[in-house]
């Protein structure tokens, strides 16, 4: 992709949110400056994000929670442009949201890793989400089996701290940011 040798200095959340959607959703986030470009996500991925984000739906009505859950969605944090694969916004914030959201309008955020994004998602964006507020970060593993890590942040120390790490078959009670009765094994059987 030439888009990134073709700009000059440091890029701003302007000149992300102006690149013109090629067609391939290819995602462009923004982190201390610089462009980070993935690819679209593969099929186990996309099949877990889309049954997540729906099981997090339904619980978010259930409980009575005021958010609203979207997949990759564009939120601007301190650091930059991020596109969470699932992030529970705020219901107030996300009604009147068109490109972007600012991160202090997330209850949530959700990565799930895959090959292309393993680092970044378990070393750069927990920092990111961490020092952009975000009470919760959910880490979702697919290989060698499912595994869910919920993260709550700690205000102190400004990072998150491990609040449960689910990986055994069955039916798991997550209680962040809303009770949520997650089985592992659905997000990824085709």
């Amino acid at each position: 992709m030439s888009v990134a040798t073709d700009h000059a200095g440091p890029w701003t959340v302007h000149d992300v949110l102006a690149l013109a959607d090629d067609g391939t959703h290819t995602r462009h986030e923004l982190i201390d400056g610089q462009l980070i470009v993935s690819p679209a996500p593969g099929y186990p991925h996309q099949r877990a994000s889309r049954r997540l984000a729906a099981l997090l739906d339904q619980a978010a009505v259930a409980s009575g929670a005021a958010v609203e859950v979207f997949e990759a969605v564009n939120v601007v944090t301190p650091s930059g442009l991020v596109i969470p694969d699932i992030a529970v916004a705020y219901a107030d914030a996300a009604r009147s949201a068109e490109l972007s959201l600012p991160a202090s309008a997330m209850a949530a955020v959700v990565e799930i890793v895959s090959p292309a994004t393993r680092r970044i998602d378990r070393l750069v964006k927990p920092g990111v989400y961490a020092e952009a507020g975000i009470p919760t970060y959910w880490r979702v593993e697919l290989h060698p089996v499912p595994a869910l890590t919920v993260f709550t942040l700690d205000l102190d120390r400004a990072c998150y701290a491990e609040a449960d790490t689910l990986t055994s078959p069955g039916v798991h009670q997550v209680q962040t940011p809303f009770p949520a009765n997650i089985i592992l094994a659905d997000l990824v059987a085709p």
